[in-house]
């Protein structure tokens, strides 16, 4: 019997939200693929924007992600396989797939959707790149501070992290940050429908006596490594070279060198703090402080609810998951902990493909995934003795802030430096309701909450004993008490 869930495009959800990495058959920095590829895919009562983002690795693979905005659907893994100019895109989640043609001036993917219930015709169009704030080059004088290129050493980690560096015109010495992304691997801006989350909080800040390094995460963009093989631990080791190569600056006060973390980066910057060589503060954007398990256990469910799912069908899937889960957990062996998922996929769904199983399996069973589980956010916690700021949004998705928020203040009650806020309408990617993003040729393009961005720096100003300034030329100024 089948045993489907089938609600609307994203019916069935197996950890909805989460970023994992998902390979194609061959990729490299110059495919014509590399961008964020959008179309109106056409469904009984209307029609969906479809956003399919690709980033070609450095080890010639693919990390892919849908999203699919009207329905809250953001970074859903997606396996892509490339032959010649025939592309084709499994997300096995969702029980879908594309399976189209290139065109030849590589601006255009032709071809088919498919998904229970539902066959129709989609074009993607290639996006436009928005304007970048980052460039690549040595050194260059960009408003009130200046870019520069850089190639940071993790010894550790055998590998090379490429960066871009900020640091306001003038002799300095600056409070500096290191920003450490979400799961998932992202290039240095973290690029997501062309809002570039950390390209704006890196100007923003430069403009108010900050330095900031960003980096492209291992494997990504022009850094070395495996992302796929990384667990947080490791990540971690990579934020902690960024923050070394950082204080050694000449325009640094090397007291003063923090990290603001995103997601499991927020996480990524806890865990880097409760060491004696760790940052001087911290920022967490949207950190978790449940356990890695129940993190994934209530994306999951909220998504499916949030899109229609019947409680039957929730607990089918929460249900299914736990088992999986069980497997994970009790067969240390890989190649059998993979063979017993995907009997457990396709007893669970008997149209599955056999191509989405296998990828699923290797998701399941990658050394990130298998640490995650049992990651606990809060164990560490009472070793942070620096300054910490903790921010999540109410309108957060993937990172509730009644759940999380409270368990990362009772983690730090110890630490008499630790400031929280809940803030009204903002989403996981610290965007505002759409009813205030900016207007762009008259178009509402997303954008970073001025109020977070007021909250932020106001924050590591007064940590920092940073002297205010006025709002810098080419910038929002934001009415006295907005952050409030």
């Amino acid at each position: 019997m089948k045993k489907y869930l089938p609600s609307s495009l994203l019916a069935f959800l197996f950890f909805l939200l989460l970023p994992l990495l998902t390979i194609g058959q061959r990729g490299a920095a110059e495919s014509p693929l590399n961008g964020q590829w959008k179309g109106p895919l056409k469904v009984p009562g209307g029609s969906l924007n479809i956003f399919i983002t690709i980033v070609p690795l450095s080890n010639g693979t693919f990390y892919a992600a849908l999203d699919v905005p009207q329905q809250k659907v953001s970074r859903m893994p997606v396996q892509v396989t490339v032959a010649g100019s025939d592309v084709s895109f499994s997300i096995q989640q969702a029980g879908s797939s594309f399976a189209g043609k290139l065109s030849s001036n590589g601006k255009q993917l032709q071809g088919t959707w498919k998904q229970p219930g539902l066959t129709s015709p989609l074009l993607l169009e290639k996006s436009a790149a928005a304007p970048a704030v980052s460039f690549q080059g040595s050194s260059k004088p960009t408003g009130p501070y200046q870019q520069h290129s850089v190639t940071i050493p993790n010894r550790a980690g055998k590998l090379k992290l490429s960066a871009t560096y900020t640091v306001p015109n003038g002799p300095g010495p600056f409070p500096a940050v290191v920003l450490v992304s979400d799961a998932g691997p992202h290039t240095r801006d973290v690029t997501v429908e062309g809002y570039r989350m950390f390209g704006t909080l890196a100007d923003y800040l430069s403009r108010r006596g900050f330095a900031v390094l960003r980096y492209d995460d291992r494997g990504t963009g022009k850094s070395t490594g495996h992302y796929a093989a990384a667990t947080t631990a490791d990540l971690a080791t990579d934020a902690q070279a960024a923050l070394n190569w950082l204080r050694l600056q000449p325009r640094v006060t090397r007291s003063q060198v923090g990290m603001i973390g995103h997601g499991e980066g927020a996480n990524v910057a806890l865990l880097t703090a409760a060491h004696s060589k760790g940052p001087d503060f911290v920022v967490s954007l949207a950190g978790y402080g449940l356990q890695g398990v129940e993190v994934l256990r209530r994306q999951q469910g909220e998504i499916m609810r949030l899109i229609g799912a019947t409680p039957t069908q929730v607990a089918a899937a929460l249900k299914l998951h736990n088992e999986m889960v069980n497997i994970i957990r009790q067969t240390p062996n890989n190649d059998l902990a993979r063979a017993k998922v995907g009997v457990l996929l396709r007893r669970n769904n008997t149209d599955i493909d056999y191509t989405m199983v296998k990828a699923r399996a290797n998701q399941l069973t990658s050394p990130w995934y298998r640490y995650f589980l049992d990651f606990d956010p809060t164990r560490t916690l009472p070793q942070v003795k620096c300054p910490v700021l903790v921010l999540n949004g109410l309108a957060d998705l993937q990172v509730g802030a009644s759940k999380n928020l409270p368990l990362l203040k009772r983690g730090l009650r110890a630490n008499r430096r630790v400031a929280s806020q809940k803030l009204p309408g903002v989403n996981h990617w610290f965007q505002p309701d759409p009813s205030e993003w900016t207007i762009v040729d008259g178009q509402r393009q997303p954008t970073f909450s001025p109020r977070a961005l007021v909250t932020i720096q106001e924050w590591l100003a007064a940590t920092c004993k940073v002297e205010k300034a006025p709002s810098p030329a080419g910038s929002p100024v934001l009415a006295k008490g907005s952050a409030r």
